[in-house]
């Protein structure tokens, strides 16, 4: 029960602080995907022409938007999230856990905000809901999974070497661009796709794509080899973190 109070008043310390002294306030949560919906779309339907059939553009990349969000944002905020919380590691003993969780679940409340934005431009853009819809709960636990371990790791990491938040944000642009977020993953061409997917998250947006636009199944072979890949990143993550856990105090 305390575990929980104190993710809860952690999250919220987090959304006060964040939004405090902002007009919008929470509404920059839809308004920033939004812009950068329009930039993305202009430049890869003008100037650099994607194919994605019978798809039109900015729904076929919002829906790769939406998920790509919320693990690169849950993982530059996760990164720092014990650095900026050294006052009370150094204070109160606390399980250190709670603070990358906190601000993965802080990224929780703006992934569900922008998935309610994505159902309103897919029905917009006429697009029929389907029941596999069923399926996204399933695909958000293995991303979350993901996320977490990944989280973790790095968030630890950048206790004893700063550098790690220096470059996260160079190193999620770059996995972005590894990802089928821009493009549908059949432009890659045949011979590399072994190589490519064994980035967990190709098959993981490729699975949300599947279910929201095209009403079919994701593609279990490939997307069963991301569920155990995540599994096993949150368990080694987790044993990392809880690892040096004991030292976080005296470094950071």
């Amino acid at each position: 029960m305390i575990y929980k109070d104190l993710l809860i008043e952690l999250v919220k310390r987090e959304i006060k602080a964040r939004y405090k002294q902002s007009i919008l306030g929470y509404a920059w949560v839809i308004i920033v995907p939004l812009l950068n919906l329009i930039v993305l779309t202009m430049v890869f339907s003008y100037f650099v022409r994607i194919p994605t059939g019978n798809i039109p553009y900015p729904v076929f990349l919002f829906t790769g938007l939406i998920p790509w969000t919320f693990t690169a944002n849950s993982l530059i905020s996760s990164t720092s999230s014990l650095v900026g919380n050294s006052s009370l590691i150094t204070k109160i003993y606390l399980p250190m856990e709670v603070f990358p969780i906190s601000t993965v679940l802080v990224k929780f409340i703006d992934f569900f905000l922008t998935v309610i934005v994505g159902v309103l431009l897919v029905l917009i853009f006429g697009i029929k809901l389907h029941p596999l819809f069923i399926y996204l709960p399933v695909i958000f636990t293995v991303q979350l999974f993901l996320t977490l371990g990944i989280s973790f790791i790095f968030s630890a990491m950048n206790v004893f070497y700063r550098d790690i938040g220096n470059v996260m944000g160079v190193m999620v642009t770059i996995w972005m661009y590894l990802s089928p977020v821009l493009y549908p993953q059949e432009l890659i061409p045949t011979q590399w796709l072994p190589i490519y997917n064994l980035n967990p998250m190709a098959s993981i947006i490729s699975a949300y794509r599947n279910t929201m636009l095209y009403g079919v199944s994701p593609a279990w072979m490939s997307f069963s080899y991301s569920t155990v890949t995540s599994i096993l990143i949150f368990i080694l993550g987790l044993l990392f973190f809880k690892a040096r856990a004991k030292h976080f105090a005296d470094v950071i």
